[in-house]
């Protein structure tokens, strides 16, 4: 070769070297995760990473289950809990695309038997309403139903709705709910005449290129490659008891129950921010499905994150369809988060970036995730380095503090004085609420049985603790859902009412909406 070409040929690798660098991973990120998987005692988890439309990294890291050297891989089903909320949104913009419905369409124009509380509400609830959580429910209401499963049916518990208390003037405020996603997986099946689930695997999972996705939670159990859920019980990693039983039901689908991996989520990023393309060349939805998704319709109120965590300050934040917008610095970032017993998972997609990252965890550190997050964020965006792992790990011990601290003060301390004159045997009998039905008191050895009929998860066995209140203790620990269960009486000492209220503040239950009255 001549020497004249050789500054050329230098040159030429150096460009080639340069642009491998800004579109290449992160230097050491392998190891990086596994920190983070160390320090915040994640058994397992997997990670994504699309950027310009290419897959850079859809891999597992540590183990499906504690114990075990079975590790986690790029196709390892999680569950993906809330973040099938996007699908949801995605799914009802496809039929909004084909002229089969409207986003401002009335919920009763499809649904014409669905109720809430207030008739004007009811009237003018929207396609759009059901997504944004801006109805005037309470946050989480009517979830007793929903996490674990309950026996009624998607229809069953829609038609309970009209139940439920209405605490906010309409479309005023911010309060995120799952249950009225129920009703978009009914209208989907209503406009398309396909159940929510075919709907997805036909109409999304299959055009998109995933798989090895699955949109009916109750099949987790009978797949080859699963994580298995985990958390964290008196300061100890435990597998969650029965997850495949008590995280949720077939009912709850469109809120949170798609199972995926990191091979599958992938192609769901580069099609959401490729405007509706998928990976193979086909086209999933129009460019301007994108920004109706995308658009904030409910912005949520903005506190001040710790000290320690300063540049993750959002300045703004809101609901869109399906989808949570936020910013991370100069940039606007769409993506969504999920939780159920054992899981949690964050997908955050940059669009000035043509960046996607998710991580999807089999126990319930959201350190981990942001950790993981912020430090592929921060060298795509060339910001200047930050320890993540020390400030999420700082913050989390001084949560689980504080957490300390919150549980020894929600223990009301026993009373020997106080004596409850009432026997088991007056006490039991059938009981009803409005909303989550009936229950049964029967005597058992010093105490009562508390049996839900279509709440079986709850059941629990009552001790008698002090003045009118017993402690309901649930055989599944891992549901964190021990109560205290107070009678109240009328002036002939018959019960009049039964109120519950959850112990343990880290739950992710509560009974604050629960109403036992006697049968008659």
């Amino acid at each position: 070769m001549s020497l004249r070409y050789i500054p050329a040929l230098i040159l030429c690798l150096l460009i080639s070297v340069s642009a491998k660098s800004q579109t290449g991973l992160p230097p050491g990120l392998d190891k990086y995760i596994e920190k983070v998987i160390n320090i915040f005692e994640v058994p397992g988890l997997s990670v994504s990473i699309v950027k310009d439309g290419q897959v850079l990294l859809a891999k597992g890291y540590g183990v499906k289950k504690i114990g075990t050297d079975d590790r986690v891989d790029g196709n390892t089903l999680f569950s993906i809990a809330s973040n099938s909320k996007a699908f949801t949104g995605t799914a009802l913009a496809l039929l909004v695309e084909e002229g089969k419905l409207k986003w401002d369409d009335r919920v009763i124009q499809h649904l014409p038997w669905f109720k809430m509380a207030d008739n004007y509400i009811t009237t003018n609830l929207t396609v759009k309403d059901l997504l944004v959580h801006q109805s005037g429910l309470l946050a989480y209401s009517g979830d007793l139903m929903l996490f674990p499963p309950s026996t009624f049916t998607r229809r069953e518990i829609l038609e309970k709705v009209q139940k439920l208390p209405l605490v906010y003037d309409f479309r005023s405020t911010y309060a995120y709910d799952n249950i009225l996603y129920l009703a978009c997986g009914e209208i989907i099946k209503t406009v398309s005449g396909l159940e929510w689930e075919d709907f997805v695997k036909t109409r999304i999972f299959d055009k998109v290129g995933m798989p090895g996705s699955v949109s009916r939670y109750s099949e987790f159990g009978s797949q080859p490659n699963i994580s298995f859920a985990h958390n964290r019980l008196n300061g100890k990693i435990t597998l969650v008891d029965d997850f495949l039983e008590q995280n949720t039901g077939d009912a709850s689908n469109p809120a949170g129950g798609i199972l995926s991996n990191a091979s599958d989520i992938s192609n769901w990023m580069i099609t959401q921010l490729d405007s509706g393309r998928t990976p193979g060349g086909g086209r999933l939805f129009k460019p301007v499905t994108t920004r109706q998704l995308w658009n904030i319709v409910r912005p949520i109120p903005i506190s001040r994150v710790a000290p320690a965590l300063k540049p993750s300050q959002m300045d703004f934040w809101g609901y869109a369809l399906g989808f949570r917008v936020y910013n991370y610095q100069k940039y606007k970032v769409v993506g969504h988060g999920g939780k159920l017993a054992g899981f949690v998972s964050q997908v955050a997609m940059v669009p000035d970036l043509n960046l996607g990252i998710t991580v999807f965890t089999n126990q319930e550190s959201t350190a981990a995730y942001w950790a993981i997050i912020y430090h592929v964020l921060d060298f795509y965006a060339k910001n200047d380095k930050f320890d993540w792992i020390g400030a999420f790990k700082g913050e989390q011990d001084r949560a689980f503090a504080r957490l300390k601290e919150s549980q020894q003060k929600n223990l009301v301390p026993a009373d020997t004085t106080g004596k409850f004159d009432l026997s088991n045997s007056k006490l039991a009998g059938e009981y009803r609420d409005a909303v989550y039905g009936d229950v049964t008191l029967k005597p058992s050895g010093d105490g009562m049985s508390m049996e839900f009929k279509d709440l079986p998860h709850f059941n629990g066995e009552l001790k008698y603790y002090q003045y009118n209140t017993f402690i309901s203790t649930l055989k599944n620990k891992s549901l964190k859902g021990d109560a205290y269960v107070t009678f109240s009486l009328n002036p002939d000492g018959s019960v009049d009412q039964i109120k519950m209220k959850i112990i343990d503040p880290d739950s992710d239950h509560t009974y604050q909406d629960v109403l036992l009255k006697p049968v008659k």
